[in-house]
């Protein structure tokens, strides 16, 4: 789950800078003649599900690897001297808005995959040929074979400079969204992700074949097809991405599954990010930058129609999250703080990296939304999962069909606007500055801005509903932040240190009726500086 220090560093890589072209246009016919090209075989999203179903009622049987030893030897390092040439681009001298181009295999993705050029319904392998890329280091392009193969492929935007969505490793692919600045990725499926069983291991099915359609002229949408095996399932996918010149990147997903067996945990729409700390646990903080994170919080919005906000943490230890649902309108892991000051790095941008919402298409029915939370010591972890459960049994040989709609963008899709947004959560020292502190408590302050609260004028009848799993809670107020539209509220916890954390509920409420959304809060009390 959390991944290597390299494959952060390697994936961080692959489209944080712009990809310099090396090499002038070419004609369309000499652009044919520089791709080799399989024979063409008829398909379509039905063959792929039947492919999908055939292969799950069979056992699973993991691709072998090949040529190991060389792939071991392409580091971080090495990959950099090895680029895809521009002027072999798939779709890159034709009017299609964008074009692809392939990614060379390397230590960190071993297992090759198939790509596909589709059109008007006739599929053809594109084939491996290393002229396809240039070796800065000679002696490296002598040793790489005609059949190495892919390890996935990046879509770049009309410049061909660029790149705006990439699929590599696993089944994981990402965008960045309208700030061309990636972040946070997704995942076709999460399998068994942090059971407590350890019989149980993750599991990281595999995107194995890609089938790219070509676009329309002009148009600013691009389908792509992928085939997903496992050890447990495997899957149909049709992703339509939708990249406008302004606003939001949006990607239509269709999901077919089929159980190869039963499965404890299936995670649906998974996203995977990155936080190891903030404003609201600064105790962490082992660097000289304020806050470090690709997103800040998970957000929800419920079937009942519930705005919920929970701030993410690095906890001491590994922690899941099941907040239970029925039919959800949608949920994402963001990135609200978009101030550069609070984060003070002008090489990554943290301020930038875009958030992801999952829009379910349909009714999912009953389940859970799950937030994994994994301690680390580092920004180089992904250590954040979040993803949907189903609650019914996943067995063979069902079909399952889940469709999505996700959103990566600098704002969520669907804010709410008859309630105010959390916009920081911070802790501290318990009790009343220049008065003795209270021993063990702790003062929680969290903002809202936005809603009924943006135009309220200051008063004081506003009630802080709090509860806490337990301990004692105390001294709750609110206040309007002079010369902001921001409104803060208080309260103090006592709580003693001991195994399990806890679990804070707040919101603030007026006359009866809510004014913002639902601030949910995992504590670990006995770990700070000023308890005493």
């Amino acid at each position: 789950m959390p991944t290597s220090p390299d494959r952060r560093r390697f994936l961080a890589a692959l489209g944080a800078l712009p990809l310099l072209s090396l090499h002038g246009m070419i004609s369309n016919e000499a652009q044919a003649a520089t791709l080799k090209m399989g024979e063409a075989e008829t398909f379509d999203i039905e063959t792929l599900r039947a492919r999908a179903r055939q292969r799950a009622a069979t056992p699973y049987r993991p691709a072998k690897l090949e040529h190991e030893a060389l792939l071991q030897d392409i580091d971080f390092d090495a990959h950099q001297k090895i680029r895809f040439r521009p002027d072999h681009a798939l779709w890159g001298n034709e009017e299609a808005a964008f074009s692809a181009q392939a990614f060379h295999l390397h230590r960190y993705q071993k297992h090759p995959v198939k790509l596909y050029e589709l059109r008007e319904g006739q599929a053809r392998e594109i084939l491996f040929d290393t002229e396809l890329f240039d070796f800065l280091d000679p002696k490296m392009k002598a040793h790489v074979p005609e059949d190495l193969g892919f390890a996935g492929f990046r879509l770049m935007n009309p410049d061909g400079r660029t790149d705006w969505l990439a699929y590599q490793g696993a089944s994981y692919f990402r965008s960045c969204g309208e700030q061309n600045q990636y972040g946070q990725s997704a995942r076709g499926v999460a399998v068994n992700t942090a059971m407590p069983d350890p019989a149980l291991p993750e599991e990281f099915p595999l995107f194995t074949a890609f089938w790219l359609e070509k676009p329309e002229p002009g148009s600013t949408t691009v389908t792509l097809y992928a085939l997903l095996e496992g050890e447990s399932l495997t899957g149909a996918y049709r992703f339509t991405w939708h990249k406008p010149r302004q606003g939001p990147v949006k990607a239509d997903v269709d999901a077919w599954l089929y159980p190869r067996k039963d499965i404890a945990r299936l995670g649906i729409a998974p996203l995977t990010s990155m936080y190891w700390y903030g404003e609201n646990d600064r105790r962490d903080a082992s660097d000289w930058r304020p806050e470090v994170h690709d997103t800040d919080g998970l957000a929800l919005w419920t079937g009942s129609g519930e705005r919920i906000w929970r701030p993410l943490g690095n906890p001491p230890r590994l922690m899941v999250n099941s907040f239970a649902d029925r039919n959800p309108r949608g949920f994402g892991l963001l990135q609200r703080d978009k101030n550069f000051d609070h984060y003070q790095d002008d090489g990554v941008f943290y301020e930038k990296r875009p958030s992801v919402w999952v829009e379910p298409m349909g009714e999912w029915g009953a389940g859970a939304v799950q937030l994994v939370e994994i301690s680390t010591d580092d920004e180089i972890y992904d250590n954040i999962v979040a993803y949907w459960v189903p609650a019914n049994p996943v067995q063979p040989p069902q079909e399952l069909h889940f469709a999505y709609r996700l959103h990566w963008g600098a704002e969520e899709p669907y804010p709410a606007g008859n309630v105010a947004q959390v916009t920081s959560t911070r802790l501290g020292k318990g009790g009343i500055p220049g008065q003795p502190r209270p021993p063990g408590h702790t003062k929680f302050a969290i903002d809202f801005a936005g809603g009924p609260l943006a135009a309220m004028p200051p008063r004081y009848d506003l009630e802080v509903v709090v509860t806490a799993s337990r301990g004692t809670v105390s001294g709750q107020y609110a206040v309007r932040v002079v010369g902001t539209d921001r409104w803060r509220a208080f309260f103090d916890l006592d709580a003693n240190p001991g195994p399990d954390p806890v679990d804070l509920r707040l919101f603030l409420r007026l006359n009866g009726q809510p004014l913002t959304e639902t601030w949910l809060y995992q504590y670990f009390p006995g770990s700070q500086p000023w308890r005493s």
